[in-house]
């Protein structure tokens, strides 16, 4: 199932569906994707086989989860990044957070802040938990990740890399663009061996495999929940591969006017254009 948040265009509240071909099915028992993905995927797909449908050319496409409990983010975790980096392969993950002030979805606007002079992209393979737990074994992973979704980890790196911490970087108002779907996990058979990139005003800067992460999705799982406890529509990003924007020679940074196209095998393509900030007053 690929599992929608939208607005149709005639309404001013959000509705859950899914998406088969050109039409919506109408999930109208939950009030919102964490009430969805909580249900369970059973659950789900028999509340599709009786749905009613709307056409997809007649609604409005947001953030799948557009108000996640938790988005987290692993950083350095490609090897291929990694090295373009000039970075340590990370001996444990590298964790930090995205509010949910910077989630937009697909087609929405990517705000270039004037505050940053070094906006840059970053394509990432999400996973989304279904039924959350604390201190989950590795090998169980696959009971607690309902699917799966697409991230663009907007940053601003001289705001990003001006302190050890990475948070503000990372947070400008729309800088987690997310969608268009959470593809549930009974859909691809390997998550670890995924096609990512991104493309750039048609131009490919980023291509890569998921077979590059360094730390796969049970050991993701197992490390977190030693931590917190990981809550039913929590998101995971699971880092980016090479080919970023900071890391080129010359480097190459996002300007209003820009295109951006993430693109995962088997999740489809999320694609935002860019602005510039608008000044107040």
């Amino acid at each position: 199932m690929k599992l929608v948040t939208f607005r149709r265009k005639d309404a001013a509240f959000a509705q859950v569906g899914a998406v088969e071909g050109a039409q919506v099915k109408v999930l109208a028992s939950y009030p919102d994707m964490i009430a969805a993905l909580g249900a369970g995927l059973e659950k789900l797909k028999r509340s599709a086989a009786t749905a009613s449908t709307v056409p997809l050319a007649d609604v409005e496409l947001l953030a799948p989860i557009p108000k996640p409990p938790k988005m987290i983010c692993i950083g350095l975790n490609y090897r291929d990044h990694a090295l373009e980096s000039n970075m340590a392969i990370p001996s444990i993950p590298t964790v930090f957070c995205k509010f949910t002030t910077a989630i937009v979805g697909p087609g929405a606007n990517v705000v270039l802040p004037a505050k940053s002079t070094q906006p840059d992209y970053e394509a990432e393979f999400a996973f989304v938990i279904g039924k959350g737990g604390r201190h989950i074994k590795a090998a169980d992973w696959a009971q607690h990740v309902i699917g799966y979704t697409i991230i663009n980890d907007v940053s601003a790196r001289d705001v990003q890399l001006a302190t050890s911490q990475w948070v503000m970087g990372k947070n400008f108002d729309t800088f987690a663009p997310m969608g268009p779907y959470v593809t549930t996990a009974d859909e691809i058979a390997d998550p670890h061996n995924l096609k990512i990139g991104l493309d750039l005003n048609g131009q490919r800067l980023q291509d890569s495999n998921t077979q590059e992460l360094i730390f796969k999705i049970p050991e993701l799982i197992e490390h977190l929940s030693s931590i917190l406890t990981l809550e039913t529509g929590d998101i995971v990003s699971t880092g980016t591969p090479k080919g970023v924007g900071f890391a080129r020679k010359p480097p190459i940074y996002l300007k209003a006017g820009d295109e951006m196209v993430v693109w995962i095998e088997g999740l489809g393509e999320l694609k935002n254009p860019v602005v510039a900030e608008i000044a107040e007053g």
